[in-house]
């Protein structure tokens, strides 16, 4: 027997009774301690969690979506307020003031109101007295042709300058138009619309100006003439005399 015990059959053999004897072991105690607590599977209480779970994942979807409307919204926001890349602002500015500057330089006969009353007055009367001298009607006449030339060198000077800006205004606008087209937010837009409506105004501005210049060109060339006609009468008069035939006095 003791040699039997001592082959390699006989090891295993003890070794399987051993573990065969220790399951029983565990298994008597485990179901000892199972008696005093059953698990029972609940399907209502299993579908219930389940439920939760879903709503839960479902709220947090919700809160996912609305972070990112947020910050989709912010972006728009950000767009909203990003402003132009350029601007024509100041070359607006620059050409509005150059008009002003040629209507500035208007000489003898301004654009001052009261300035333009007092010479008008003095270098085109309604009549010339009988006691104005010769020298001082020709020398109103010179003043009077000086003025007249001086407004229509003013005129084709500021027609020169509006010709000039023609083709700065149309690379003006193409470059207003391509932002308005590419324009990201609601500034970018509404900057564009008011940068077009300021090259509209400059325009606007710039044939003021040219009226202007153009009719007080013709108003000084037409109160020439009338002050000329006048002075040619009192002259007229003064040849005539008073009308009584010469004699010799006989």
């Amino acid at each position: 027997m003791l040699k039997i015990f001592g082959t390699p059959v006989a090891c295993q053999t003890l070794k399987a009774t051993a573990i065969v004897a220790l399951s029983l072991v565990i298994a008597l105690n485990g179901s000892r301690r199972l008696g005093a607590q059953v698990v029972v599977f609940d399907p209502s209480n299993y579908s219930q969690n389940l439920l939760t779970a879903a709503h839960t994942l479902e709220q947090i979807n919700n809160q996912v979506r609305s972070l990112q409307n947020q910050a989709q919204s912010l972006l728009n926001q950000a767009k909203n307020l990003t402003s132009l890349p350029t601007s024509v602002v100041g070359q607006l500015t620059s050409t509005i003031n150059q008009m002003n500057s040629l209507i500035g330089q208007a000489k003898n006969i301004s654009f001052d109101v009261q300035k333009t009353q007092q010479d008008f007055e003095r270098f085109y009367p309604r009549q010339y007295a009988a006691a104005i001298s010769s020298d001082k009607m020709v020398q109103d006449a010179t003043s009077r042709w000086d003025n007249s030339y001086d407004g229509l060198k003013q005129s084709l000077t500021v027609q020169s300058a509006i010709v000039s800006g023609l083709d700065q205004d149309g690379q003006t606008l193409r470059t207003l138009m391509a932002n308005s087209s590419a324009a990201v937010g609601s500034l970018q837009a509404q900057q564009s619309g008011n940068e077009l409506l300021g090259l509209q105004i400059k325009q606007s501005l710039q044939t003021q100006a040219l009226m202007a210049t153009q009719a007080r060109a013709d108003t000084l060339r037409a109160a020439e003439q009338q002050a000329s006609s006048a002075a040619a009468k009192e002259r007229f008069t003064r040849f005539i005399g008073d009308g009584h035939a010469y004699t010799n006095g006989k």
